[in-house]
């Protein structure tokens, strides 16, 4: 007759559980993944299935009592890691968000909004469309799988039991500012012809004051500004590649390693 020990059944439910958890925190806000539209099912099935096949390749967990406090703390411990290496990709997919709503101010579409129930939110039209425009070129790019492929390493880089205090949480919240400096640096061809358009019915507005430059501006100010969003779409995709790129690399740093 097969007799288990509780050591040994809470040995086995570590060697699921542990990866389960790190995984499902990543999920929770990894783009694409995060969506609502995602069914949560589909992500527990989808995070079970990926730590059932990585846990032979594991290394050594800590003994800890499967139902101790210690366990929950491990177990809160590990949502945060996943959470905070998948934030460093929600951040880079949110740039173009912040592109596009850079353009719709200066195109006089911050009116336009749009409610936004995968993200909780509004955006503006222009801001959901990059968005989306974003999400399939990281898909394109094969990113989804290079975190995926991050997440996994992570267990080796950083194992299980070692503390959240302990990870260059300095790197997480400098990505703030990366936010903004990418999106400006994406944004910057078209705000500064946005800007040459409105100097220019400025000046018309005093050169002939009689002219209605409202009746006139605004359908050309939205005419140009649809014109510099179609000719940023040329140079747009190798610039988010870049940026891919370096947030794949800043998240791999995160745990260790080294690009």
């Amino acid at each position: 007759m097969l007799s288990l020990t509780a050591v040994q059944i809470s040995t086995f439910i570590a060697t699921f559980w542990w990866p389960f958890c790190r995984i499902m925190g990543a999920f929770m806000v990894m783009p694409f993944l995060g969506s609502s539209y995602v069914p949560v099912m589909v992500r527990i099935l989808l995070a079970i299935s990926i730590s059932v096949l990585i846990a032979p390749i594991l290394p050594p967990f800590p003994e800890v009592d499967a139902i101790s406090l210690q366990a929950l703390f491990l177990g809160i411990e590990q949502l945060l890691v996943g959470f905070m290496l998948a934030l460093f990709l929600t951040i880079m997919i949110h740039v173009m968000s912040l592109v596009g709503a850079m353009m719709s101010m200066q195109m006089g579409l911050a009116m336009a909004i749009m409610n936004d129930p995968a993200n909780g939110g509004s955006n503006p039209i222009l801001g959901q469309w990059f968005l989306l425009y974003g999400t399939l070129l990281f898909l394109a790019l094969d990113g989804h799988l290079v975190a995926l492929g991050i997440l996994v390493d992570s267990f080796r880089l950083w194992p299980i039991g070692m503390g959240v205090f302990d990870l260059p949480l300095m790197g997480l919240i400098g990505r703030i500012s990366w936010i903004f400096a990418a999106s400006f640096m994406l944004a910057l061809p078209a705000v500064l012809a946005m800007l040459m358009v409105n100097v220019t019915f400025g000046v018309l507005s005093r050169a002939a004051p009689s002219l209605n430059v409202f009746a006139l501006g605004f359908p050309m100010s939205m005419l140009m500004g649809l014109l510099c969003v179609f000719f940023s779409f040329s140079g747009l995709p190798s610039r988010y590649s870049d940026l891919c790129l370096d947030a794949l690399s800043a998240m791999y740093q995160f745990i260790g390693g080294v690009p």
